[in-house]
């Protein structure tokens, strides 16, 4: 029997919690992944959990406080999911709602009445998570920059 928990992520997770986060932005620099991630695991206003088989990370969750305007909320601060991330071949298992779950009690805590998130456009997967568990498109917006030479 496999024992599964969440548990807030801890320096003694870095290294695994860097692999995961650069699966999920694999354009990302490892190292900077990783100063980003210990700086998170000192703020009061960024919460990382993991979901550990076995005493093994497989999945996390990135949230943060926001109180800058939220496309869509109505009130501020508002919880932020940056980023959740389970491993491929624990996915369909419910973690990643289990984890969003853990994450709201937290927010809860924070003072918070809503909840963000967002996606890259052409992200189904994670358009159906979201939808699923509960979340409401709020808008969709293209954004563009341009070079200045």
């Amino acid at each position: 029997m496999i024992l599964r928990r969440i548990e807030e992520s801890s320096e003694r997770y870095l290294g695994p919690l860097t692999d995961m986060a650069l699966d999920l932005w694999p354009d990302s620099d490892y190292d900077e992944l990783r100063n980003e991630f210990f700086e998170f695991l000192q703020s009061d206003k960024d919460k990382v959990y993991l979901y550990l088989a076995d005493d093994l990370p497989v999945a996390f969750i990135h949230l943060c406080i926001r109180f800058d305007y939220v496309e869509g909320s109505v009130t501020s601060p508002v919880g932020y999911v940056e980023g959740i991330y389970v491993k491929p071949e624990y996915r369909r298992q419910g973690i990643s709602k289990a984890l969003l779950q853990k994450s709201e009690e937290w927010m809860k805590s924070k003072g918070c009445k809503q909840i963000g998130s967002d996606i890259e456009y052409d992200n189904h997967t994670s358009y159906q998570f979201h939808l699923g568990v509960g979340f409401k498109e709020a808008n969709r917006i293209i954004c563009f920059i341009k070079d200045l030479e």
